[in-house]
């Protein structure tokens, strides 16, 4: 897919699939390969061109930059780095919540890719927990699949659901505009996630869910007692209330912490990306003419 050979697929989401890539100097990818009836419309092209040309505005520590696209070719495509990690959804699946350090290096890691995300005039829309990866180094945003400029309107379907339900804000599961407030609330509704295993607003149909967040208000007596306050300021239903991702950070560093030492996640979870990074390592060159890349594990 353009100067990328694709080694295997990651997954497969709304938008296309996403594959693992490798440049002609090395450097692996994610490459996001748009379905072929979205590639048809032009409506979506033109979104499509257009959510790539703000992406490539974001950089930051924590977040996956973009590093190449094609939006005309006859199947778009988009890359970003690969970030050697595992979704924080899977993590807690797999080992439970995160203990209280490691929500609060998450809660400071995502609200500073926030930062730059805000900066680039960008609010995300879809920060979820299968949208942070976490690697050795910290929280890394990634998926900028359904971000929009700030001041731009929404484009969808009447009625129609854009998002995660379980971590839309309020105004997003109304259809009201957005602003990067919205991201704040589904960040709280993400580290709530990690820190108690479960949806914040429970499971069900996503117009139920999507009802739950835009009428309800979520129970955390669950969240550890000092995170509590934080991620309740984040929760409340009038965005101009909640706090910057610059105050979330803030927050974190005053808090009273122990000296750092080893990683700053739990053993199994960091065992985890360990064994990512070292597949990473015996990757092989694929040969010529092999065909549909294999499922990637």
């Amino acid at each position: 897919m353009g100067p990328f050979t694709l080694l295997g697929r990651l997954g497969t989401g709304g938008m296309g699939t996403v594959y693992l890539g490798r440049s002609p100097g090395g450097r692996t990818v994610a490459v996001k390969v748009v379905r072929a009836d979205l590639a048809a419309d032009d409506g979506f092209r033109a979104r499509f061109g257009r959510e790539v040309t703000a992406a490539r505005q974001v950089s930051g520590a924590f977040t996956a930059p973009v590093v190449d696209a094609d939006t005309e070719a006859p199947i778009p495509w988009l890359a970003t780095a690969f970030v050697p990690g595992v979704a924080l959804r899977d993590a807690v699946a797999r080992h439970g919540p995160l203990p209280v350090e490691a929500l609060r290096t998450l809660l400071a890691g995502v609200a500073e890719a926030l930062v730059h995300v805000h900066a680039a005039g960008l609010v995300h829309r879809d920060l979820t927990p299968a949208n942070v990866m976490l690697a050795l180094d910290g929280p890394h945003v990634i998926d900028f699949g359904i971000s929009r400029p700030a001041d731009g309107a929404a484009v969808t379907a009447a009625g129609a659901i854009v998002g995660s339900p379980p971590y839309l804000s309020p105004e997003q599961a109304l259809g009201e505009p957005l602003t990067p407030a919205s991201d704040v609330f589904s960040l709280a509704s993400t580290i709530a996630y990690a820190a108690v295993g479960a949806h914040l607003f429970g499971e069900g149909h996503p117009v139920a869910v999507a009802f739950r967040v835009a009428s309800t208000t979520p129970d955390l007596s669950r969240i550890p007692d000092s995170l509590r306050t934080l991620l309740a300021s984040c929760l409340v239903r009038d965005p101009g209330a909640r706090p910057a991702p610059a105050d979330l950070i803030a927050a974190v560093e005053r808090a009273e912490r122990p000296e750092p030492g080893g990683s700053w996640l739990p053993e199994a979870v960091a065992a985890d990306i360990v064994a990512v990074r070292r597949v990473m390592t015996e990757l092989q060159e694929p040969q010529a003419g092999t065909g549909e890349p294999e499922e990637a594990e």
